[in-house]
């Protein structure tokens, strides 16, 4: 049994659901090269599926003419089961995880929950079996954690928030560590409070797109963009306090739904916010009777698609639980096979912009460990904002020097950005404070302070790193990686960050080869071809 979900607001995706199992979830900024944008899914689809007749029934969110606007016979032919927006998040998060029972929060900007048009940016419910039953959905005007920073984002700190160029949310969540958590918490507070909708407010001429610097001036944020631009150390503090406020209201919330249920161990948590990694990690220790806090894979509105088509199989038609042998893949993008990716390769060594070096597992060892930086083109993308070794660029986490390289020679980004470890699961109790799961990279977790100058370019400024952990079963070949640099070093992690440049994760080998020719990156290993590319006229 297949059925298709769909979702055409902004992070417009698809997915295709067999027997409860995504077999296929496709992201529209990965083709276009534009971030968050939205779009025509059910045309998406076609694009990349052609005419699908196996496909049942589809699923969607409210509100329903993001989907309908553009008819199609696909969608006159088959039935539609249409969600709420939070109902999808839940569902993508309570189904996509191991827990039998689990408590159920979801944290965004806001969606559209009902026919009529009522919205919410958080919600809690209840998932048992094949059951998932909202508990509270708040409106969004009492509670809007997503709204809050995504207008903070812009009017403090003139970053992007969004279509074209993406939501720089995670360059406030670095330089929060590098700040006065204190300072302005009152103001932050306040702002996730009572004053909710001043300061979430969008000004009506705020310009479409991105942000170019000729934003007019907020009414209730202005006076904290003079701070902002007084100095670096004021945008630090001002972070800071915005990650101190928004993880107390994050705890409020989460206590509150435990307090109801007290013999709850597992909690599940989706929505935009839940990117929030640094406040995931911290609810290990906010709650330490929790025995996991997972997020899946597309926590954002790109998994509405996924969890609409998970509710609709398991809560609506009572469809049995998937049993996940490990984790929920989330190599879900199209595949490319190995002829494939030699055809598209040749194209460039016939232009004469690349050479082909046979490469083994062992010399790309040795290639991370004299310094190079290298980037993975291996099977399926990965669904979601995350990079997990099948679209990565790698490097050695021993080098002082790699992180400053890196931003400024491959990503182009702020200094301070961090760069996260991918870590053999086994080895965790012996780097980090808490021994956790991470597959996903969804918790920011402290390294053990005798570890940290062993790897300083995935440490970031206060001890922490937002950490992947990999097994075997949920990657074979990058965890054979992992085990061959560990064998040769003693270090049973790579610094690991997306296949990108300022704009989406590449998704085909176009991509690839296009990103690593305009960048500095060393190598592109293609692991299921056993070939180096590099650039015309280097040297291996």
């Amino acid at each position: 049994m297949k059925i298709a979900g769909l979702w055409s607001g902004h992070d417009c995706s698809f997915c295709v659901l067999e027997d409860g199992v995504p077999v296929i979830h496709a992201e529209l900024e990965r083709y276009i090269r534009e971030k968050e944008p939205k779009g025509d899914s059910p045309g998406f689809l076609l694009d990349v599926l052609g005419e699908p007749e196996d496909i049942e029934e589809l699923a969607s969110c409210f509100p329903r003419f993001l989907v309908e606007r553009t008819p199609t016979d696909f969608l006159a032919g088959r039935s539609i089961q249409w969600l709420g927006h939070h109902c999808a998040h839940a569902a993508h998060a309570f189904y996509s995880s191991r827990h039998e029972k689990a408590l159920v929060f979801t944290l965004d900007g806001g969606g559209v929950e009902t026919q009529e048009g009522a919205e919410s940016a958080t919600s809690c419910w209840f998932g048992d079996g094949t059951t998932l039953k909202p508990l509270k959905i708040w409106p969004s005007h009492e509670i809007n954690i997503g709204g809050l920073w995504t207008r903070v984002t812009r009017y403090i700190f003139r970053l992007q928030n969004g279509w074209p160029r993406g939501h720089q949310a995670g360059s406030v969540m670095a330089m929060a560590a590098m700040g006065d958590r204190e300072k302005y918490y009152d103001d932050f507070c306040k702002m996730l409070t009572t004053d909710i909708l001043p300061a979430s407010v969008k000004p009506r001429d705020q310009p479409v797109g991105a942000y170019t610097g000729n934003d007019p001036r907020h009414d209730y944020l202005g006076k904290y963009t003079d701070i902002a631009d007084s100095s670096d150390q004021a945008k630090y503090d001002l972070a800071a306090s915005l990650q101190a406020a928004t993880e107390d209201m994050i705890k409020a919330i989460i206590a509150a739904g435990l307090k109801a249920h007290p013999d709850i161990k597992h909690i599940c948590v989706a929505g935009g916010v839940a990117l929030n990694s640094v406040a995931m990690g911290k609810a290990f220790d906010w709650f330490p009777e929790l025995e996991d806090v997972f997020i899946p894979p597309v926590p954002y509105d790109g998994g509405l698609s996924i969890g609409a088509a998970q509710y609709t199989y398991h809560a609506i038609e009572n469809n049995p639980r998937v049993q996940w042998d490990a984790n929920m893949s989330p190599y879900l993008g199209e595949e490319y096979t190995p002829e494939h990716q030699h055809s598209e390769i040749i194209k460039y060594v016939d232009a004469e912009k690349v050479e082909i070096l046979i490469a083994t597992e062992d010399k790309v060892v040795d290639l991370l460990i004299d310094q190079k930086i290298i980037a993975i083109f291996c099977g399926r993308s990965e669904s979601g904002r995350r990079a997990l070794g099948n679209r990565s660029i790698i490097a050695d986490p021993r080098s002082p020097d790699m992180k400053d390289l890196i931003n400024q020679k491959v990503k182009h980004r702020q200094w301070y950005r961090p760069f996260a470890p991918s870590i053999m699961l086994e080895h965790v109790v012996d780097w980090f404070e808490k021994d956790i799961e991470s597959p996903y990279m969804s918790h920011v977790i402290k390294f053990k302070e005798e570890v940290r100058d062993r790897v300083p370019a995935v440490v970031h400024f206060d001890g922490t790193a937002r950490l992947q952990t990999v097994t075997e079963t949920d990657n074979p070949a990058y965890y054979s990686l992992l085990s061959a640099f560990n064998d040769k070093t003693g270090v049973p992690l790579l610094l690991n960050t997306s296949f990108n440049d300022r704009e989406p994760i590449c998704e085909t080998v176009e991509h690839a080869i296009d990103c690593y020719l305009r960048t500095e990156i060393d190598h592109l290993w293609f692991p299921e071809l056993g070939i180096l590319v590099t650039k015309r006229n280097d040297n291996a």
